[in-house]
């Protein structure tokens, strides 16, 4: 086998665990007691600091990432949280501070919005991801990876860690 084969590189889906901390230590999220994450790499799927890290990596890798702002969510912009009245929202969702949903723009395009509070009847959305800002430390699992079907690479993502899941084309 050949190195391309074995490592990380444009066009395999890679299959890792991962545990995310932010600057404190505290985690903020791990694939620990649940299946791995899978991406495409190359396709935007993840964080372009830690896509960077993975390349060249191979299947038993470990290792600890740190990405800059700059590298991961963005550094925050635009004018901040801003408030909307509940019912702009459908009554039967239960809106949760960190939850995402897209909207359009007064231009037309598709804009994605998390909620960054809850206030009585306003609810406080923001352009910037909550992680915006933020140093992101990943400490890294590389489980397996493979070769992207041509369906994964024209869609830009992966169907499932086999190949097949999710694939509705």
């Amino acid at each position: 086998m050949s190195d391309s084969e074995t490592t990380i590189s444009e066009g395999k889906v890679v299959l890792f665990h991962y545990t995310l901390k932010n600057e404190d230590g505290v985690v903020l999220d791990s694939s620990n007691g649940a299946d791995p994450l899978f991406y495409l790499h190359g396709g935007g799927n993840i964080v372009p600091g830690l896509e960077e890290e993975l390349t060249g990596k191979s299947a038993g890798d470990k290792l600890s990432v740190v990405v800059p702002p700059e590298k991961g969510y963005g550094v925050p912009g635009g004018p901040g949280p801003q408030p909307v009245d509940r019912s702009a929202f459908p009554p039967e969702v239960q809106l949760e501070v960190g939850m995402q949903f897209h909207a359009e723009a007064p231009d037309g395009s598709p804009l994605t919005l998390w909620i960054a509070g809850l206030e009585g009847d306003q609810v406080l959305v923001d352009a910037n991801h909550p992680l915006a800002g933020a140093t992101l430390h990943f400490d890294i699992e590389v489980v397996s990876m493979r070769a992207a079907t041509e369906g994964e690479l024209a869609d830009g993502h992966p169907y499932g860690p086999d190949g097949t899941a999710g694939n509705d084309n």
